[in-house]
């Protein structure tokens, strides 16, 4: 598959999506959430995407999930998961697939589990309908997927409400839920964000272990750039609902090619480099129905041009695995002193 030129997998890609767009509103007057997002994800590979709150980041996974709530809908592109293409397929038939091939751990651990069934009941569904257990063997496993996931005294807990766990042990049992049905996919959607600084270091440690051992293709959904750096393999760079930048880890932290992607690094906090005042981003993400006619980022951007007015630039090449949707991408250098990792 390619996206606007840039080849981004080989034959061995699990999930391919190709010109992927969705909108809100009626068919007269569709205001575009997301357009012509292409990328693909290999078995044990880490996609890291990232991008400024309504960029579109969780919008792609509850697009990838098919979850998609009304009125938004998908308009075009194609999602095909192990070579099937997901997209031409019926709800009913696509739910088959959900759970059972891709699973997602939600946000907000809290408002995704019901919070009237006990965690155990909430595992074993997954368990008897995507792996025909019964009743005795889907509690086994039910508590075997607990103590994979490291909560304490799982005999127990498989009886315990929501509201009777902490925050990082309900989002513990979202991540056994996912895995109740072996998918080969799992979308983590800011998996860490409502959890302490000590508690998200073990979710993430939780999740890469899992992920190594499974052998799962992972796309983790992050504010957190320090997140990627440690965990992903490739980093999707998402601007109001295009992408910005596709390319491996270690080229989007030392060789950036996109204005977007320079500038969110630029903003991250330094130890090292005192300043008086953090660095910024001017202006805001545009909302649906508001989007420029051009380049998305221009309004924005220091270095816009005309032409960047012009019509949104498509991801073309700059090198071994990365594109760059600019016109005009430009080169980085390192920070005196700062030396890319893995050098002697």
């Amino acid at each position: 598959m390619t996206m606007g030129g840039v080849v981004t997998d080989g034959e061995d890609a699990l999930l391919r999506v190709d010109g992927l767009s969705t909108v809100i509103g009626n068919v007269r007057r569709p205001q575009t959430i997301l357009e012509d997002v292409s990328f693909a994800v290999a078995p044990g590979e880490v996609l890291g995407v990232v991008g400024e709150s309504g960029s579109g980041k969780s919008m792609l996974a509850l697009t990838l999930m098919n979850l998609l709530p009304r009125p938004i809908r998908r308009t075009a592109g194609r999602i095909a998961l192990g070579g099937t293409d997901l997209t031409g397929l019926s709800d009913r038939a696509w739910r088959d697939y959900r759970g059972r091939d891709m699973a997602m751990i939600f946000q907000e651990p809290m408002t995704s589990l019901n919070p009237v069934m006990r965690i155990g009941r909430q595992i074993m569904e997954v368990l008897v309908r995507r792996r025909g257990m019964s009743g005795r063997a889907a509690e086994q496993e039910a508590i075997r997927l607990l103590e994979r996931v490291e909560i304490s005294s799982p005999r127990e807990r498989i009886r315990a409400y929501p509201h009777e766990l902490s925050g990082g042990m309900r989002q513990r049992a979202m991540i056994a839920i996912a895995l109740a049905a072996n998918a080969r996919l799992l979308i983590a959607d800011e998996p860490t964000t409502a959890l302490d600084v000590t508690i998200q270091a073990q979710i993430l440690d939780l999740l890469r272990q899992l992920q190594a051992e499974m052998g799962m293709a992972l796309i983790l959904i992050t504010h957190d750039l320090g997140v990627v750096a440690e965990m992903a393999h490739r980093v999707m760079v998402l601007y109001a609902g295009r992408v910005a930048e596709l390319a491996p880890v270690e080229d989007t932290f030392y060789q950036p090619r996109h204005p977007y992607t320079r500038a969110l690094l630029d903003s991250i906090p330094s130890v090292e480099a005192r300043r008086e005042r953090l660095a910024t981003i001017e202006g805001s993400v545009p909302v649906a129905g508001a989007m420029p006619p051009g380049c998305r980022f221009a309004p924005r951007c220091p270095l816009a041009r005309e032409a960047c007015t012009q019509a949104p630039p498509p991801v073309m090449p700059v090198g071994d695995g990365h594109g760059v949707a600019c016109i005009a991408p430009f080169g980085y250098e390192l920070p005196e002193g700062v030396a890319r990792r893995g050098a002697a």
